[in-house]
């Protein structure tokens, strides 16, 4: 518990027995120090402040134009300045100029977050439906082609009469594919889909990393807002106590302005990170595919997660189930097949074809007929594919090559900023905010007591106001930071 008027009383006592008396005339009880509010400070810091003067009817004076030593005694007994309603009305307008919020939406947890994406999220859709839609080819490719029916007559009358035609044929024929190049073809498309499909897993990794990281943005923005807002508050308590002693001739003018300029940078602050906290809705309500950014509620706490596993057993996992290793190989088993299809090039096709004649002046007969392709005339062609399907190949398992040696950067990168954030977050709890709130308190005995200006006050305010943003943003980044090795690894929650 911080108390900043601690000294008052005593001071008080220590104070002659005709200024109580006078001091005290129409006030309910001597000595009186009136409890100006509490406020809770980020984790768990209990701040009180206490307003110390001996009349409940005390002016409060927040500044005074500068001027003669009457004119300054003479404001002393209104009731509040100019300056702070100037103050007082510029916070108003402020807030108010920041949209409206009417009654906040309940506190939103990760896991369904994420659910509402897997769900929600057109680009998930549309992978899906890609995918969906190349599991659809294999049956297409491996297909025979359709068979040709055809109607041939010979020397026709111009009356078309088809009855006194020479010759009437009925033709039905059929392609037939060397023997494995459809089952070739079939299996080249049944790889591409399980590519379409795998990039679909990749592309729902990208949208829950991103979902994850708008969550912790937002999480953020809002926790600088609380800081901001309390600390605005601190300092409004802390003017008062400044105009009290200023009123009585304990400080000077110059303690009064400092508190204002304060007041108002924490205001400011205040508004941005307002507008911050709706900018953060918006890019996690477009994630979403939420039309309403309002609906979004404020995100829980982050819980104290820890990394117990190594970089090499991560690496491992990662290159075990990362998505893309999976696409990339079924892209080299597409090429694989491709190169075999391409070799069958070198063996011919075929046409198989039966008739039936119709004769107008001899008998009716049956025919049949067989068309063989002759590859070789233009070899150079096949030469080529088969060329083509190696080079891709070479392509493809060095692109796969390539991206294990990315996924491994990516782990271990991830897994160092995880690490480090992890360890900034701990120690700003271990240390630095306990010393920030230590510092505090030093400080606002010292201003009671005489023994510490204003400014110094100020500055601890804004050190503990600066650990405090520090450390939730190191909790942010390690939630970020652990967000990318989950995706790094290839792994959802």
């Amino acid at each position: 518990m911080v108390d900043v008027a601690g000294t008052c009383a005593a001071r008080a006592r220590d104070r002659p027995a005709d200024e109580h008396e006078s001091e005290n005339k129409g006030s309910e009880s001597p000595n009186h120090c009136a409890r100006v509010g509490a406020r809770r400070m980020p984790r768990g810091v209990l701040v009180r402040i206490t307003e110390c003067t001996g009349d409940r009817s005390a002016p409060v004076v927040i500044a005074r134009p500068f001027g003669s030593t009457a004119r300054r005694r003479g404001n002393r007994g209104g009731s509040m300045s100019q300056t702070t309603r100037g103050l007082l009305v510029a916070a108003v307008l402020l807030v108010a100029a920041a949209p409206g919020r009417g009654d906040e939406p309940p506190a939103i947890r990760l896991a369904e977050v994420i659910e509402e994406a897997r769900v929600q999220n057109p680009e998930i859709k549309a992978a899906r439906a890609r995918a969906q839609a190349a599991a659809y080819v294999p049956a297409q490719a491996s297909a025979y082609d359709d068979p040709v029916f055809s109607y041939e007559t010979w020397n026709a009358p111009e009356s078309f009469d088809v009855t006194r035609a020479d010759n009437n044929i009925l033709r039905l024929s059929q392609k037939v594919p060397f023997p494995g190049k459809r089952t070739l073809a079939g299996t080249a498309a049944e790889r591409d889909a399980d590519v379409a499909r795998r990039e679909a897993d990749m592309v729902q990794l990208e949208v829950i990393a991103a979902v994850k990281r708008a969550y912790w943005d937002l999480w953020l923005v809002h926790e600088n807002l609380l800081v901001y807002s309390r600390d605005k508050d601190l300092v409004e308590r802390l003017a008062r106590i400044a105009e009290q002693k200023y009123a009585v001739g304990q400080v000077s003018q110059p303690d009064v302005l400092r508190a204002q300029v304060e007041l108002t940078r924490l205001i400011n602050r205040v508004t941005t990170q307002t507008l911050g906290v709706d900018a953060a809705r918006a890019e996690l309500a477009a994630l979403l595919s939420r039309e309403d950014p309002g609906s979004i509620g404020i995100p829980e706490e982050p819980g104290r997660v820890r990394l117990e596993q190594d970089i090499g057993s991560l690496t491992e996992v990662a290159l075990r189930q990362r998505p893309e290793l999976a696409a990339q190989q079924a892209s080299i088993a597409r090429f694989e097949a491709n190169r075999r299809f391409a070799r069958l090039g070198y063996f011919p096709d075929f046409e198989f074809m039966a008739e039936r004649f119709y004769n107008f002046d001899r008998r009716d007969g049956l025919g049949a007929m067989v068309s063989i392709s002759i590859p070789l005339v233009y070899k150079y062609k096949y030469d080529a594919a088969v060329g083509e399907a190696n080079a891709r190949i070479t392509t493809a398992q060095a692109d796969l090559r390539r991206l294990q040696d990315r996924i491994r950067r990516e782990v271990r990168q991830a897994y160092l900023r995880a690490k480090t954030a992890l360890a900034q977050r701990d120690l700003f709890l271990s240390t630095h905010i306990p010393q920030a709130e230590q510092a505090l308190r030093a400080s606002q005995v010292g201003y009671e007591t005489g023994r510490v200006d204003f400014l110094s006050l100020i500055d601890s305010v804004r050190a503990i106001e600066s650990v405090h943003l520090e450390h939730f943003q190191a909790e942010a980044d390690f939630e970020k930071a652990y967000a990318d090795l989950e995706r790094a690894v290839g792994s959802e929650q």
